[in-house]
């Protein structure tokens, strides 16, 4: 189905546009205002700020493409697809095949576009003088609210794609003249939207409140400013984006997770797996590292919990149940088929010593026979041999921060845990790159010996920093959380990381990979559909 960037809450308010030039027997009053023309009360204006959060899990899931995980970390350093690969991830590390017709392009520039359009629908509304029910600073917490999310989507598309058209009102009809916008103006309005954000959201300990408490899933000021640096980092402005970082790190209103806390302590673990475990993940769970926190429920229990049946689980995982002798358990993360494996750099040598991101909680390289079956009497509780193809698919090692076994769901086709979007860990990660671009080499060692002291890391010195080190350390630390795609086509390091550590799998190597892919091809369907203006096309596509 062709999609293009005339986004379908434009056609509501076409809708709502062409009724009111009726006859005065259709020109009702509503009685609620939730459409956008009527956006003008609290009620309103709260319903689709949290219509934001929901359409956010949809980037992240896509049950049409089981693949899309993978398409953000296959054909890069970190992972490589397997022969139970869904499709969508094919052109992400056979390059030769990613034209501008491809799925996954098409699919980040809608979801992207989509979120511009409902932001600014919410930022118009409140700037309309009608809106005058509303005190200044509701109105101002409001309009941060939706424009950290406009950055949001506006950063991926810089990242991902350059300068884009750059769309600052709520489209109020269909428009077929788009231009890319200078990534410079596309930059600039990144940044004015998240300083005004940081400037305007509550603190993380503010938020607002419902029955249950604080609502830490909401967005407060500290996300605005982790992703600020980011994009300072971006953008060549490493001094802003060390501010940015030191100031999270300084507020005292996080701190990473050093001991054992939550639902399963009483297992075997470790303080680093609890972190990841299903009832573990929110800050009200315990989870003080945590930042953004994008909450989802069970649908079995919350009607709507979850978008589209996310993923992440039956991608990242192995599926050891294929093997005569296991059978799906809550201990192994549940039922996932194994889409992608981590590559062998990450396996063989990205990790040293007894760092417990490397710990057997963190990532799973040995199986035991599990079923209790009369039949597997002889080998129940042995390890399963690490041998053939078994080791690229059903006993692959593999991170752990995606497993959860659903009684709802033997089957396991929904993953229903919680997106970590940002933590404090990260926090450092960021800070370490802005230093070592300044030069301050020593200063990025100790932010990083921060975490690999949580670690139980080797320490590391001011010789050590380098940009490929920070990368690598986020390797160690992000692995299966990290859009690793983005950052290196941030840090514009994919082509040489990819082809230097992870050019070799004997399953799915990458080809074709060439400098063209630092971008994404902007989606053919919009050029074609933008025919009263010229939406060029990225080099080499």
């Amino acid at each position: 189905m062709k999609k293009n960037i005339i986004i379908l809450t434009s056609l509501s308010i076409l809708f709502f546009a062409f009724s009111s030039c009726k006859k005065a027997f259709l020109d009702e009053k509503p009685f609620s205002a939730y459409t956008p023309l009527t956006l003008t009360d609290s009620l309103g204006f709260e319903a689709s700020l949290i219509g934001l959060y929901n359409h956010t899990s949809t980037i992240f899931s896509w049950s049409d493409q089981q693949g899309w995980p993978s398409v953000w970390q296959v054909g890069t350093d970190v992972a490589n697809a397997t022969n139970n690969q869904q499709g969508v991830e094919i052109p992400y590390y056979n390059y030769e095949t990613l034209t501008p017709t491809d799925n996954g392009a098409a699919r980040t520039w809608n979801r992207n576009y989509i979120m511009v359009n409902l932001t600014n629908i919410i930022v118009d509304g409140i700037d309309n003088p009608a809106t005058t029910t509303i005190s200044a600073k509701g109105k101002n917490q409001i309009s941060a609210e939706a424009k950290f999310f406009r950055a949001y989507a506006y950063n991926n598309l810089a990242t991902l794609f350059g300068g884009v058209p750059l769309i600052t009102h709520a489209l109020s009809g269909p428009k077929i003249d788009f231009v890319r916008a200078p990534i410079a103006d596309v930059n600039n309005f990144i940044v004015a939207d998240l300083v005004f954000a940081a400037a305007n959201l509550p603190d993380i300990e503010s938020v607002k409140t419902n029955t249950k408490g604080k609502m830490y899933g909401r967005a407060n000021k500290f996300m605005a400013m982790q992703l600020l640096a980011e994009v300072y980092l971006r953008i060549g402005k490493p001094d802003l984006a060390e501010q940015q970082a030191q100031a999270i790190i300084n507020s005292g209103r996080f701190s990473l997770i050093k001991n054992r806390y939550g639902v399963k302590t009483s297992q075997p673990g470790d303080y680093y797996s609890d972190m990841f475990q299903y009832g573990n993940e929110r800050r009200s769970q315990g989870n003080t590292e945590a930042i953004w926190v994008l909450e989802q429920e069970n649908p079995n229990t919350v009607v709507g919990g979850i978008t589209d049946s996310p993923q992440q689980r039956r991608v990242w995982g192995a599926a050891y149940y294929n093997i005569a002798g296991m059978t799906v358990a809550d201990s192994l993360g549940g039922r996932s088929v194994g889409r992608l494996r981590l590559s062998n750099w990450v396996l063989y040598r990205l990790y040293k010593g007894n760092d417990i991101r490397n710990s057997q909680y963190n990532i799973r390289r040995k199986y035991y026979y599990n079923d209790p079956s009369p039949t597997y009497a002889a080998i129940y509780g042995k390890q399963v041999p690490f041998s053939g193809p078994d080791t690229l698919i059903n006993i692959c090692p593999s991170t752990t921060k995606w497993g959860a076994f659903d009684p709802n769901d033997t089957f396991g086709y929904a993953m229903i845990k919680d997106f970590i979007l940002m933590r404090l860990g990260e926090t450092y990660l960021l800070l370490a790159e802005a230093q070592v671009a300044q030069g301050k080499t020593a200063e990025a060692a100790t932010s990083i010996n921060v975490l690999r002291t949580r670690a139980n890391a080797a320490q590391v010195s001011a010789t050590d920093m380098t940009k490929d080190f920070i990368l690598d350390e986020r390797a160690r630390e992000l692995i299966g959380e990290e859009n690793r795609r983005m950052t290196l086509m941030r840090t514009g390091t994919l082509v040489e990381r990819a082809l230097r550590l992870n050019s070799n799998d004997a399953s799915k190597p990458i080809t074709g990979l060439t400098t063209k892919a630092l971008l994404l091809p902007i989606p053919l369907n919009e050029i074609q559909l933008n025919k009263d203006a010229v939406l060029t096309q990225n080099p080499g596509y």
